[in-house]
């Protein structure tokens, strides 16, 4: 499987306007601490498709790989936004998947341009794109929300953003299918007491060890988590990390042509770029998840 973290920020996103704290101070300096609108994309024979699709400039990555299409967890502006760009485009529609919201956000539905509006999906009904197996599973937020658990036969990843705890159904689905990878919302710092239609921290390591997941990633993170975990180190559990804008994870059949030794000056846990035109660098492995940056 080969998934990628397009943005892993809150709707403030990192740095936050006008906000001086440790996080926003680093991320003004250093572009690697940037967090954009929180979002993913993973690939299935060769085909590339959106998980949300936030980020303002969606429409110019887009061109650079047209996606087969584009699964949105809800329709909060921020993990939607790009769409009213990319709608006036030209082409072959873009088949977008949803929860049922008959809402949606601002003129969406009323003016899709080439955007094919699928209907609601219903919770626990795979979706099959190619080799992957999309399973849409109810989260808990302000808005109809569905979190996306991908199996391509050989790995699972369960991306579970945007609620506050989990659903019991949700929950008993995850235990017995037994992700490889969790990606979950943790927005709030230890030091909030009453989170809000999203994870603290503690909450969402209360989660990943309910599930038992191998391998887990934090996403949706606030800039006052990352403030909280600068001023106060405190390290999370060794399986456990925090996801980074642009991160790439391959997992299964996808990497075995990247065994180690495949790319020179490279070896397991190397964090050097092989330095090869077009190509991404390997960060390292970790629990036998390949790790990668543009």
């Amino acid at each position: 499987m080969r998934f990628r973290f397009v943005g892993t920020g809150d709707s403030a996103q990192i740095p936050c306007f006008g906000c001086d704290c440790p996080a926003c101070a680093q991320a003004r300096v250093l572009t690697s601490a940037r967090r954009g609108p929180c979002s993913a994309e993973f690939w299935a024979d060769g085909h590339r498709y959106l998980l949300d699709a936030g980020l303002m400039d969606l429409a110019e990555s887009c061109e650079r790989e047209r996606p087969a299409a584009i699964l949105l967890t809800h329709y909060h502006a921020d993990h939607v936004q790009g769409l009213l760009h990319l709608r006036w485009g030209r082409g072959e529609p873009i088949p977008v998947f949803g929860p049922k919201d008959a809402r949606g956000c601002a003129d969406l539905y009323r003016n899709p341009g080439i955007l094919d509006f699928r209907p609601g999906l219903k919770p626990f009904k795979p979706l099959h794109f190619h080799s992957m197996t999309v399973t849409p599973v109810p989260l808990v937020h302000s808005k109809p929300t569905l979190g996306y658990c991908l199996d391509d036969g050989g790995s699972k990843l369960a991306y579970l953003t945007d609620t506050l705890g989990l659903p019991q159904e949700t929950e008993r689905f995850l235990r017995d299918w037994e992700p490889d990878v969790v990606v979950l919302d943790a927005t709030y710092p230890s030091s909030c007491t009453a989170p809000r239609n999203h994870n603290s921290l503690p909450m969402a390591l209360q989660i990943i060890e309910r599930l038992g997941a191998p391998r887990a990633f934090l996403t949706h993170v606030s800039h006052e988590l990352v403030a909280e975990l600068l001023e106060a180190p405190s390290p999370l559990p060794s399986h456990v990390r925090l996801a980074h804008d642009a991160e790439e994870v391959r997992m299964g059949a996808e990497v075995a042509r990247l065994a180690p030794g495949a790319w020179p000056g490279c070896c397991t846990g190397s964090v050097r770029s092989p330095q090869m035109p077009g190509s991404v660098g390997i960060k390292g492995i970790w629990g036998g998840v390949w790790l990668f940056f543009d």
